[in-house]
């Protein structure tokens, strides 16, 4: 795997994923691979945006999303607006610890996009400001600084999942 590769169905597929899961900058690789086999669980398309804390061909990703990650259709692609251009219909639902609203709070459709930041810093401010009343977050007790990435990508996916009945 090379992070230039696109994964993505052959043009002219009629596959279309069920979510577009994606990861800013994500950091851990163990986190990235468990949410690949969630996205491969559910048929949602995963989307890395550069950069990534680790290579694409660590064996730590490997390991965490063992032999699903050749199921897996995703992306690596060099900024959030390259994602935004490429899916100009799909609702955006950032997820942050800043969020207002609760996962059950909003209507999740297929096609829309969850956009989780990286695992030590989260998601910009500006693109925080930019969808403000699309900004989602698990609730938690005060104890708790945040939710471990994947755990938090794989609860929003399938409270969306089971909100318009997906998987079946």
């Amino acid at each position: 795997m090379t992070p230039d590769e696109d994964h993505s169905p052959p043009p002219g597929d009629s596959h279309a994923p069920l979510l577009n899961v994606v990861l800013y900058q994500p950091e851990i690789p163990q986190n990235t691979g468990n949410i690949g086999r969630s996205c491969v669980a559910i048929g949602a398309k995963l989307w890395l945006i550069r950069p990534l804390g680790f290579q694409l061909d660590s064996r730590y990703l490997k390991r965490a999303g063992l032999d699903y990650w050749e199921h897996l259709d995703w992306e690596a692609v060099d900024s959030w607006d390259e994602v935004k251009r490429r899916l100009p219909n799909s609702n955006v639902f950032c997820l942050t610890k800043f969020g207002s609203k609760h996962p059950w709070d909003v209507s999740f459709a297929p096609g829309d996009i969850l956009l989780f930041g990286s695992e030590s810093s989260g998601l910009p401010v500006s693109i925080r400001g930019e969808y403000a009343g699309q900004c989602v977050r698990l609730p938690m007790r005060t104890q708790v600084r945040s939710l471990n990435l994947a755990s938090t990508a794989n609860a929003i996916m399938y409270e969306a999942v089971r909100q318009f009945g997906g998987l079946g």
